[in-house]
């Protein structure tokens, strides 16, 4: 018999509840989304060195990370980003590759002397230079940052420590500063939800390089250190600049080497000595006579440092410490201070020099310009000269003819090509510079000048202080 249409609703209706029914007790019975899991506490770190070679953490930062492993807890982990392959080998003949090597086993086996484990080194070349972007691009500067903010977000620190990223005579290795320059741009990166955010998903689809499943982390605070001549060991000699105070004296907090550690029952000077001689690589042996005759005083200058930027307030000479709570802090995300305007032709130092003036800003701590009134340069005791990059700017309306005026010591020869510069309105012209000294042997500092001449007037004087490093002076 042929149903009509509202026969056959009446017989599926009863079919329709019961599946209905079904489908609801299916969903009550359903198991509840478990909960988001806790970060790896393994890798939990309340101190991250950031810096470029093994053994970079030997000397006066070494004992600062005893006292705060030992007598205050704190978990440490370090990222190296070079193996230092291009470094010297006082014990054998391995170079290259081999070295490099034998450096990151030197390296860990120094590190774990601290307690230390979480260490990690990534592939950035090791590069012989004193102009920080020579190492930036040997590195490649993107993905070299891509992964240290990925191991911020693992090991998600309290406090970064890191070199100072300025251009200062006995701190001007290239690598130290690039290690630096990516410290601060992952700190300012790794709590952004956007940087690198193929890091902060889990994606199951499968196909191509896996998401990672991290997530956004943003530090404390950033330290820094430096091993400008002011504070030098044993192996070289002290080259003081007449010209200002040390370098870090009153700028940052201050940690005594001498003091005796409460759980070591030892000067933390012994746990420095113990940590650099597993490099014996790289004078590694000094340290071991140093433990072995007890003569510490190469290992007893004080640990310094300067406070790049803090979220959580606190003072400039406070504790590393000071102000940190446990638990995650909001991002904070920078906008560059704007550059001041000029309305003249101007002359100002090119390279580096021009580099961190733009750094600073974009970064918050254009405090460390202070640092340093006057830019300093060390000269290499295998060369005599030095090339100066110098920038000559138009910033008027008009055609302008400039003249470039060299003021040497004496002593020193001027073997610049041109002295004579024709610049259009809003030009910028990189000029290279090259003095040479006729006696590089002679350990002194001395001071060279430009003045810029437009239009019969000195328009702009720019001074630089070279340390003449002489013989045996250069620790890099």
């Amino acid at each position: 018999m042929r149903r009509t249409p509202r026969a056959l609703l009446r017989h599926m209706l009863p079919l329709v509840v019961a599946c209905s029914a079904t489908w609801v007790t299916a969903l009550a019975r359903a198991d509840t989304a478990p909960a988001l899991s806790d970060a790896d506490d393994r890798y939990k770190a309340d101190i991250l060195l950031i810096i470029a070679h093994p053994d970079d953490e030997t000397g006066s930062v070494a004992g600062y990370l005893a006292r705060a492993i030992y007598d205050q807890h704190r978990r440490v982990a370090v990222i190296i980003t070079t193996h230092g392959e291009e470094a010297r080998n006082d014990v054998g003949t391995e170079r290259g590759d081999a070295l490099a090597a034998v450096r990151e086993i030197e390296g860990r086996r120094a590190l774990a002397s601290l307690g230390i484990v979480n260490v990690w080194f990534l592939n950035a070349a090791n590069t012989s230079s004193q102009n920080v972007l020579r190492s930036l691009a040997r590195w490649n500067h993107g993905a070299i940052l891509g992964q240290v903010v990925g191991l911020i977000r693992l090991t998600r620190p309290e406090v970064i420590l890191t070199w100072l990223p300025a251009f200062v005579a006995g701190e001007n290795h290239s690598d130290h500063q690039a290690s630096s320059v990516i410290a601060n741009e992952a700190f300012d990166l790794a709590g952004d939800p956007v940087a690198f955010g193929e890091q902060l998903v889990v994606d199951r689809e499968g196909g191509g390089k896996p998401t990672e499943g991290l997530r956004p982390w943003q530090p404390k605070k950033i330290y820094y250190y430096s091993d400008a001549f002011d504070y030098l060991d044993g192996a070289f000699p002290l080259v003081q600049s007449p010209f200002r105070a040390p370098l870090l004296e009153g700028k940052g907090p201050t940690y005594s080497n001498v003091e005796v550690s409460p759980t070591q029952q030892v000067p933390y000077s012994v746990s420095i000595a113990k940590e650099a001689s597993f490099y014996l690589t790289a004078g590694g042996r000094a340290a071991q006579d140093a433990q072995q005759t007890g003569n510490l005083t190469a290992f007893e200058h004080p640990a310094h440092f300067v406070l790049g930027k803090s979220v959580v307030g606190g003072s400039p000479t406070g504790d590393i410490f000071e102000g940190i709570v446990p638990g995650p802090v909001a991002f904070v995300p920078m906008t560059p201070l704007p550059a001041s305007k000029q309305t003249e032709p101007g002359l100002e130092f090119g390279g580096p020099w021009h580099y961190y003036r733009g750094f600073w800003r974009s970064h918050h701590i254009e405090h460390l310009a202070g640092l340093l009134a006057v830019p300093e340069v060390a000269i290499r005791p295998e060369v005599d000269s030095l090339r100066i990059p110098l920038l000559i700017r138009n910033a008027t309306k008009k055609v302008q003819n400039v003249t470039l005026v060299p003021l040497l010591p004496e002593g020193w020869i001027d073997r610049t090509q041109f002295s004579a510069y024709q610049l259009r309105p809003g030009d910028v012209y990189p000029a290279q510079t090259v003095v040479s000294v006729t006696d590089p042997a002679r350990r002194r500092w001395e001071e060279i000048k430009w003045r810029l001449v437009a239009d019969g007037r000195e328009v702009e004087a720019l001074t630089l202080r070279v340390l003449v490093a002489g013989k045996g002076a250069m620790p890099q």
